[in-house]
Parts: structure tokens; C-alpha cells; sequence
């Protein structure tokens, strides 16, 4: 730990963000006298990415847990990709809110699950897109033929007008309240300089939102979401369970390590 510390957190690569009731010059002048005499040299570069082509895996450990816990998921998109919007549009819509077609398909009208959601990370030079569920064992199995009928209903159909819109908007209300929280507003600067993206006024944010069209989002789910990029990870009490029940829903995974 000590030697990764080292060798990730230099002074040289250091990243000071501020947001509130401060003045620059003065922060800039604290910063300055902070880092006299302070040697380091550049820690190396991130990574390389994953290959977007790399086959998928399946883990399972077993746990005497009373639920499954189940993760799908692949590639995504690095945070300086331009389609991140879309991307934020395609996740409302799949299962980031309670009215998303998962949370409503798996909790809401089949009581299959109690959490039950999906979600995307950005990086420097790559990303993760995924689903989680969390359910009893007896569930599992018409659980994942639920999602997976809803993913194939969403590659194939595409969406709605009326699913664009909501998500448009509900995506743009969370900029909006998410830069009223100042630490938010730190955060946000400070991720900008890191990844040497520019920082982007709410106008801009919401106009690249406004700016998802249908196609865009489609386009993206048939990417991202395709069976045959995604992996699965469980951790549950019945591995052979879990086998059979994610089999059908991603066949790709059959022979899977």
C-alpha cells in the first residue's frame, strides 16, 4: 500500500479544486507555499483500457447470503466521449429511477426483487456500464428472463417519444440540483482539470442533454448492451443456480471462465 501510494499519489500530479467563499489568488498562494520543498516526480499514465472486444467472463462466489447478488455488465464510455450524454439519457430510461423499465418490469409489477437497478462510470480512457439485482433465490431465475426480455425489447423496439422526453428532463433537473450542492461544485472542477476536460456552464450541460435524440440512445444500447459484450458476477448461496438461471438470458456466457 505504501509503495502504490507512492507511486500514484506524486505532488506533481496533485489536483487542488475549491468551490464557495474563497478567493483564487489567496487559495493559489496557500497552495503554492504548501508545495515548497515538496519533491515528487509524475506518477505514470492510467492504464490501458480493457479491449472493447475481449470476450465476456462469469465469476460466481459462494456466500450463505438469503439473496442473490448479481452484476451485468461491460465496456462503457471514457469521460471525454461525447455520446456520455446519451449515455446518461439511456440509463434514466433502462433503470436508473423507479420509473425506469427495469425498476418498474422486476419490483414494481412482478415483486421480484427489491433492488434492482443500472448504472455507468466514466474513466480516463474507458467506462463501465451495468445492471445490478439483488434477489431471493427462488426469484432468480424468472428475474434475469425478465431483464433479459427487457433488454431485447430495448435493442429491438428502441424508445418511446414520451420515455425521450422524461428522461431529457429528468437528467437535466439532476444537473441543475446536483451544482446547487457546493461540494458538488468542487468535485466537478476538480474532475474537469484532472481529466484536462473543459467545465462546461449548467446552459452547455443542458443543451447536450436537449440534444439526445432517439437514435442516439439506440445506437448506444446496441453498443453497450449487446448480450454478447456483457459479464456476470454473483455472489449467492447456489452457484449452479445461478448457472442455469443466466445461461438463457446471456448464452454467450455458457462456456464463460
Amino acid at each position: 500500500m505504501h509503495a502504490f501510494h507512492d507511486e500514484h499519489y506524486a505532488p506533481a500530479d496533485l489536483v487542488v479544486a475549491a468551490a464557495g467563499s474563497v478567493e483564487h489568488e489567496a487559495l493559489v498562494a496557500l497552495v503554492e507555499r504548501a508545495q515548497e520543498g515538496v519533491a515528487g516526480a509524475h506518477a505514470p499514465g492510467p492504464p490501458a483500457p480493457p479491449s472493447p472486444d475481449a470476450p465476456p467472463h462469469r465469476r460466481f462466489i459462494r456466500k450463505p447470503t438469503e439473496q442473490v447478488h448479481i452484476a451485468l455488465g461491460g465496456p462503457g464510455l471514457a469521460r471525454d466521449d461525447e455520446r456520455r450524454f446519451a449515455l446518461r439519457v439511456l440509463d434514466t430510461i433502462l433503470g436508473g429511477t423507479s420509473s425506469s423499465r427495469l425498476f418498474q418490469e422486476v419490483r414494481e409489477k412482478r415483486a421480484l426483487a427489491y433492488s434492482i437497478g443500472s448504472f455507468h462510470s466514466h474513466y480516463t480512457g474507458a467506462g463501465q456500464v451495468g445492471l445490478y439485482l439483488g434477489t431471493r433465490p427462488d426469484n432468480l431465475a424468472t428475474a434475469l428472463r425478465v431483464i433479459g426480455d427487457e433488454l431485447e425489447r430495448l435493442l429491438q423496439d428502441g424508445i418511446t417519444d414520451a420515455e425521450l422526453v422524461r428522461a431529457r428532463d429528468h437528467a437535466q433537473g439532476r444537473v441543475v440540483l446536483t451544482l446547487e450542492s457546493t461540494s458538488a461544485r468542487m468535485n466537478r472542477l476538480g474532475g474537469a482539470v484532472l481529466a484536462n476536460l473543459p467545465v462546461l456552464s449548467v446552459d452547455d450541460l443542458i443543451a447536450r442533454v436537449d440534444a439526445v435524440t432517439a437514435q442516439d440512445v439506440i445506437e448506444l444500447a446496441r453498443e453497450l448492451l449487446a448480450p454478447e459484450r456483457l459479464s456476470a458476477a454473483a455472489i449467492g448461496p447456489d452457484g449452479d443456480a445461478f448457472r442455469s438461471a443466466i445461461e438463457p438470458v446471456i448464452p454467450e456466457l455458457a462456456e464463460a471462465a
